[in-house]
């Protein structure tokens, strides 16, 4: 029945007719249409995906020890080479000096020895302990006529000369070098102006 311009509309049927069309339009969904419906995948259980963290955790546990473990085995092997090195550090320089004794023994042990042989037995001897001193980067220092090195030398006296002032003219006892580090300085005697 179609509504006249002049016929009156009532309001309550107004809204009745419209509330029908609303639930038409979206029907309501029950629970068999829920069970119906494709299920979606999820992926896995939370269970499982705590026990692949788990897993991972231990892993990562193990790993961690196992690291720890191999950083205190080097340190402690680091250590003990640190405690070998000085204790042995001697080592090559102590036999290269057995043969020095040796010869000295050897000179000793003669019955009677000549002036000659023990000069020459002594220069052999000086020659052994000069290649030992060598083989260690043990270098000798005799500044004879160089300028004065308070780092390198040091002054016992000083003299009046012609040579040049601060030049050391008199060397009293050698230095020596253990490879850049002075060992002992030189004991030397330096000029000064003449007045």
């Amino acid at each position: 029945m179609q509504a006249n311009d002049h016929e009156p509309v009532d309001p309550a049927a107004v809204s009745e007719a419209s509330v029908t069309t609303e639930t038409r339009e979206a029907p309501a969904t029950t629970e068999a249409d829920v069970a119906a419906a494709p299920e979606v995948e999820e992926g896995p259980s939370l269970e499982e995906a705590l026990h692949q963290a788990e897993l991972k955790v231990a892993e990562y546990h193990d790993a961690w020890l196992r690291a720890r473990a191999e950083t205190e085995n080097v340190r402690r092997r680091a250590q003990e080479d640190i405690v070998k090195a000085g204790k042995y550090s001697i080592d090559r320089f102590a036999r290269e000096l057995l043969a020095v004794k040796d010869s000295l023994e050897a000179a000793l042990a003669v019955e009677t020895p000549t002036v000659d042989s023990l000069r020459s037995g002594t220069e052999l001897t000086l020659k052994q302990l000069v290649a030992a001193f060598e083989k260690s980067a043990l270098t000798e220092l005799n500044p004879l006529g160089q300028k004065f090195d308070p780092h390198h030398h040091q002054a016992i006296s000083v003299v009046e000369s012609p040579q040049e002032p601060n030049t050391v003219v008199t060397v009293l006892q050698k230095g020596y070098l253990l490879a850049d580090r002075v060992l002992r300085p030189a004991l030397v005697v330096v000029a000064k102006s003449m007045t």
